[in-house]
């Protein structure tokens, strides 16, 4: 496959094969699903829309999507990941799969309403150039949802010296055997995400909550979500992050206009049209 990491893709099969998403509430799905898919209009897409899942995971945004459009094409680089969205998107009949990255999408130029990759692309060789494979399978006038890890804009000096930190950890565990790299990340839920998480949203409820808080996010998540983001953030060997400035360059570049970012956790998440 073009544009792959070949040990990142086996590191995110292992990953929803372990954390399915069967233990996520529909209330917290829902949740996050509005944080992710708040700013994409829904309603200005067709009737009967077609649309894209690039890198989808479990299937869990797919699960939402797909009831509201015409016809979804899930693609994931990962055999394991697809496999895993397979068994939980069996009941909706307007759901493809196809195991392929961005760069080998069979998917024609210029089909599609909508397309959406939401934490994805910052894990690829080529993030510029996967935004221009996606927007040329958008017609004119479609819209595309993107998510890519910021690069800490806004955060405090110490803030990101802390962050710099984790990352020297994330790079060691990542390297790990699966077997290896699950159990530390874990073992970091717990002990990290766990403690801070909960703390944040003591302070949070009596109106003391600092708003550089690590782990913040977290505060009315679950132990389960954390667990799988724990996974996620130390077990993924190839992690690229970028500022909002980048994010708007990228997808300008790639033709995208009417960005529109959205104004809370996690960032950036960003729609836009081809126009």
């Amino acid at each position: 496959m073009k544009n792959v990491d070949e040990k990142t893709v086996a590191g995110f099969g292992d990953e929803w094969s372990r954390f399915q998403q069967d233990e996520l509430t529909e209330g917290e799905l829902l949740t996050l699903f509005e944080q992710y898919f708040g700013v994409f209009p829904f309603r200005d897409l067709p009737e009967g829309a077609k649309g894209a899942d690039f890198g989808c995971g479990s299937g869990r945004w797919a699960k939402l999507v797909a009831p509201k459009v015409g016809s979804l094409a899930c693609l994931d680089a990962s055999a394991d990941a697809l496999a895993v969205a397979r068994t939980n998107l069996a009941g909706l009949a307007n759901v493809t799969f196809h195991h392929a990255s961005v760069s080998d999408a069979p998917i024609e130029d210029g089909s599609l309403d909508f397309a959406y990759s939401l934490g994805v692309l910052h894990h690829v060789p080529d993030t510029e150039g996967a935004i221009a494979e996606i927007a040329k399978k958008i017609k004119p006038g479609g819209l595309f949802l993107v998510y890519l890890y910021y690069a800490l804009d806004g955060r405090p000096a110490w803030y990101q010296e802390l962050w710099k930190a984790s990352d020297i950890a994330r790079r060691r565990i990542a390297k790990l055997p699966h077997g290896a790299r699950y159990a530390l990340s874990q073992a970091l839920a717990a002990s990290v995400y766990w403690p801070l998480a909960r703390s944040a949203r003591a302070l949070d409820r009596v109106g003391v909550l600092p708003p550089s808080w690590p782990l913040a996010y977290y505060r009315d998540r679950s132990f389960y979500t954390m667990r799988t983001d724990a996974l996620d953030r130390f077990g993924t060997r190839l992690e690229k992050r970028y500022t909002k400035q980048q994010v708007s360059e990228m997808l300008t570049k790639a033709g995208f206009t009417d960005l529109r970012f959205s104004e809370g956790m996690p960032r950036w998440v960003c729609v836009a049209r081809k126009p």
